[in-house]
């Protein structure tokens, strides 16, 4: 599916707050360009993941509205793919790794329609693709951290989305599997799609990011690494929570 105008991803005055009425996210405002890595960075409890959240459609919000490829979630729910947390995850659930990354292929199937020999294919294409296919019948609860999200990035490959929503999707994780992912990410999108990425670790924001959102609580910035990730507005972002104040634009490491 082709994104609508130039924005991928449009909010505008987006406000979400919990039943004890505490404001997570006051209006929010932002467009997002298609084709790019864009990273949602903030300080802890700045209401990252909540953003994700709302765009999926998972929890609702008191004003204000979220357009993806120019239309409401509902419309357009099997061009978007989410990968949450994996803390969020049950990983007792009694599942192989095939399982859930079969799971990618249901959005593109009718109600009464099983993945087929094609699906069945494809997943396994996407599991080769993360380095797990040795592992398919492998119970996804006996796995590594690192190999746990290989999956998760597998599953959202078998769905074939036009946009990806990641939440710390390197969190837990070795070197060796975060530089291998990161490396299909950017594969992904030269092959044209767009991925969002909730992420902490600012060393290696400048390396993986094209686009970046700052967020705490309020919009503090938005606009492409370069413009945005530096010293004066990661301060402001992060207040007493920013660790060093130096200026990240070339990469330097915390």
């Amino acid at each position: 599916m082709k994104e609508q105008g130039n924005s991928i991803v449009e909010v505008a005055g987006l406000t979400v707050a919990y039943a004890n009425s505490k404001v997570v996210l006051q209006e929010i405002s932002f467009n997002l360009p298609s084709h790019k890595i864009i990273g949602i960075i903030g300080p802890n409890g700045a209401g990252k993941s909540t953003l994700l959240k709302a765009a999926m459609g998972l929890i609702a919000y008191q004003s204000g509205s979220i357009k993806l490829l120019g239309r409401a979630i509902d419309k357009v729910r099997r061009y978007i793919s989410y990968v949450p947390q994996k803390e969020t995850v049950d990983w007792d659930f009694p599942a192989s790794v095939f399982d859930i990354a079969l799971l990618g292929r249901y959005n593109r199937l009718g109600f009464f329609e099983r993945p087929n020999k094609n699906d069945k294919a494809i997943t396994m294409q996407c599991l080769e693709q993360v380095g797990m296919a040795h592992l398919a019948k492998r119970q996804i609860g006996e796995l590594s951290g690192g190999q746990q999200q290989r999956v998760f990035l597998a599953r959202a490959l078998a769905q074939d989305a036009t946009l990806y929503f990641m939440d710390e999707p390197f969190t837990g994780i070795d070197i060796t599997t975060e530089k291998a992912i990161i490396t299909l990410l950017k594969e992904m999108v030269a092959a044209g799609k767009t991925i969002v990425v909730v992420h902490h670790a600012l060393g290696s924001v400048y390396d993986y990011f094209d686009w970046l959102v700052l967020l705490n609580h309020k919009l503090m910035a938005v606009g492409t690494t370069k413009e945005v990730f530096t010293a004066r507005l990661l301060e402001k972002t992060y207040g007493s929570q920013f660790p060093c104040f130096r200026d990240y634009s070339n990469g330097c490491p915390l």
